[in-house]
């Protein structure tokens, strides 16, 4: 009798393992792959032909042409592998010297802007050190300052971050918000479509994404650092 029970239990196990396990995980990954396929390979943008990134993880811009992405904890920055925040509670000393020094670099790099006028989201870390999109709010702040670098009309780079606003969810939950990457390829766009170099205040984008969702920095660096 004890057998019994055993060699049931033990085949309801094996059963529970194949189909469970095995049959299930391929039919929901068979299905994502053919409903949702951006999605299920980790919604990649591609740029002339090359994946340049993904709409899930944020990137480092750092030229003034490119539109700035929120503060990252990782390190380094915006590291897919080791998502994480500071952790710093809000009467930290340290995080405290992070916020202002973020806050005098982001004057120095937007000649024009006051310190009241910068969104606190600019100038705090994400709790994932991952966040691909920010506020219009950050966005709008930008404007001058790539305007300026990429020598298109303020109402150019205006009309690019009307023309990227994703809404909130089912129309009542989040907020509305702007993709990072997707506007800065927009903005290389609005250069080709402006007669504007891409080298004005940008590089061109076209190198593969690495694992931690950097460009690879073997290619093209400059297209997100210098």
């Amino acid at each position: 009798m004890t057998s019994r029970m055993l060699w049931t239990s033990t085949k309801l196990v094996l059963l529970s393992c194949i189909f469970l396990g095995i049959v299930y995980m391929l039919a929901m990954t068979g299905f994502a792959e053919v409903v949702f396929p951006s999605q299920a390979n980790g919604s990649l943008v591609h740029y002339h032909g090359h994946v340049v990134g993904s709409r899930l993880i944020g990137e480092q811009f750092t030229l003034p042409g490119f539109f700035q992405g929120r503060p990252s904890a990782t390190s380094p920055a915006y590291n897919a592998a080791d998502s994480s925040a500071s952790n710093l509670g809000p009467t930290n000393k340290l995080l405290v010297e992070h916020v202002k020094a973020r806050i005098q670099a982001f004057l120095k790099e937007n000649p024009g802007i006051k310190t009241d006028q910068i969104p606190p989201s600019l100038v705090e870390s994400s709790d994932s050190g991952l966040d691909p999109d920010i506020t219009l709010a950050d966005a709008y702040v930008q404007v001058p300052r790539v305007a300026r670098a990429d020598h298109l009309s303020q109402a150019t780079v205006r009309k690019v971050i009307t023309e990227n606003i994703h809404g909130r969810f089912l129309g009542i939950f989040g907020h509305t918000y702007v993709n990072v990457l997707e506007m800065n390829l927009a903005l290389l766009r609005a250069q080709a479509t402006n007669g504007v170099s891409a080298g004005a205040g940008t590089h061109s984008i076209s190198a593969p994404a690495s694992a931690t969702g950097h460009i690879d920095p073997r290619v093209d660096l400059g297209a997100r650092k210098r």
